[in-house]
């Protein structure tokens, strides 16, 4: 098992390669989507010590914050502000941001959430969930939360903002939580927005949640907590359009990225789904999965491309994840250029997965999975090479596989693939799949780009 500080290192050695245009291929520029949403530059600049913050880990800066991002907000400034963390340790309640703002992190910054949890604020349940994602009712206000906004940067000189999860994954452990938890991030119903160079860490729960977003990129962040630490996803796109995650190291206790639409007939209801998600050059670790879809995917999830992905120590290194009562349509992922190694499961696309809000939910209401391609895959370590489990009233179809190569840690020999109510196609792929995926359409089908 390879340290995390190696990790670490390994992936920022090959971000400065990348940056400096050598790549795959001597002298390419790597492909980004950046552009989606431009950086913004802010001649209006204020730091956080002229509002009375105070950098020495101890002192209360809520005050500080909500005083500074207030007067963002209401002098609006043309072009917008830049709030500035100088270096220190800035501890915290949970704050909002506000539109036309960047919070920039200098090298040293550091905010850090109070570990006192008593008066954390309280918001309503995501509507597309229904109630909280954990507890029946509202949620914990996420550390750093924003609604509603416009031209948002998050970015620095690697600077971190701190969760101090601890306390929280230890009430969660104990069953003492009143309501969800917090996230470190939630951005909802908001558009443009940048996060970028920050390090994220010790997550109360999901680390990075766009939700009802649009125009969204995150490059170049890391984002750490203990592998034990539970539901503390890295980056979880979910019911939004247009988000590029590039160039970023991940390694928790859960999911890198799982891109999500809402859950059984809240999502249903609310109808509004993920599309067009980029995920390209993310490495990390975690006991659960890689790349996720799902496993709440009530609103559907369309046109998601994930490739250059880097995978370690992981319980399964690609998972597509819906179950029944979901609905929802799933279509047109991709997934290529893909290695993993030491993975309890190589590839998994299961309708099983995940539990239910209530028992209120549809019984009836089937998740629809076709379209998905996977191809150039490596995997060494890999303990099971696949397993395929549609649902017998709702077979997932057009399942297609292309040079795949899964192998367990001591040779080739590599537990074979499980499948049942899917078909598909198999191209070049070690060990040979099972027969669903080779017997109902021409295997040339695999051989496209699929996005």
């Amino acid at each position: 098992m390879r340290p995390l500080s190696a990790l670490i290192l390994a992936f920022f050695v090959s971000a400065l390669l990348l940056k400096n245009g050598r790549g795959a291929s001597a002298g390419a520029e790597p492909v980004t989507c950046s552009g989606i949403v431009p950086m913004r530059y802010r001649n209006d600049k204020i730091s956080i010590t002229d509002f009375g913050g105070v950098g020495d880990g101890v002192t209360l800066n809520t005050k500080a914050f909500r005083e500074a991002i207030y007067r963002i907000e209401h002098l609006k400034r043309r072009g917008g502000t830049l709030l500035y963390i100088p270096p220190g340790v800035f501890l915290t309640e949970s704050f909002n941001l506000t539109s036309h703002m960047t919070l920039y992190l200098a090298q040293g910054a550091v905010i850090k959430a109070t570990t006192d949890t008593r008066n954390w604020p309280l918001v309503a349940p995501l509507p597309s969930y229904g109630r909280g994602r954990e507890r029946p009712g509202g949620r914990y206000m996420s550390f750093i939360h924003g609604d509603g906004l416009r031209d948002v940067i998050i970015t620095g000189e690697n600077g971190t903002i701190d969760g101090q999860g601890e306390v929280w994954w230890n009430m969660w452990r104990q069953r003492t939580l009143l309501y969800t938890r917090p996230n470190l991030i939630e951005l909802m119903n908001s558009r443009s927005i940048i996060i970028s160079n920050v390090i994220f860490k010790n997550s109360p729960f999901w680390n990075i949640h766009p939700v009802y977003c649009s125009n969204v990129v995150i490059n170049y962040v890391t984002i750490v907590a203990p592998t034990d630490s539970p539901n503390t996803d890295g980056i979880d796109p979910d019911s939004s359009t247009h988000v590029c995650i590039e160039d970023s190291y991940i390694s928790t206790g859960d999911d890198l990225v799982a891109v999500k639409s809402g859950w059984d007939e809240y999502g249903i209801a609310y109808n509004r789904p993920s599309h067009d998600i980029t995920i390209r050059r993310v490495t990390g670790s975690s006991p659960f999965a890689g790349i996720a879809i799902g496993s709440e995917t009530s609103g559907g999830i369309q046109n998601v491309l994930a490739e250059h992905i880097n995978l370690y120590n992981v319980g399964v290194g690609i998972h597509l994840k819906t179950n029944i009562g979901r609905g929802g349509l799933i279509r047109n992922i991709t997934v290529s250029n893909v290695y993993m190694e030491n993975a309890r499961q190589g590839i998994k696309i299961a309708g099983d997965v995940g539990d239910h809000p209530d028992e209120n939910y549809n019984p009836n209401a089937l998740p629809v999975v076709k379209e998905v391609t996977i191809k150039d895959v490596w995997g060494y370590g890999v303990k099971q090479a696949g397993l395929l489990h549609g649902l017998k009233n709702a077979p997932f179809t057009g399942i297609c596989l292309s040079n795949i190569n899964l192998h367990g840690s001591t040779g080739p020999r590599t537990p074979p693939w499980k499948c049942s109510d899917v078909s598909g196609a198999a191209v070049g792929v070690s060990p040979w799949p099972c027969s669903q995926l080779t017997s109902t359409f021409h295997a040339g089908a695999c051989s496209s780009n699929a996005f």
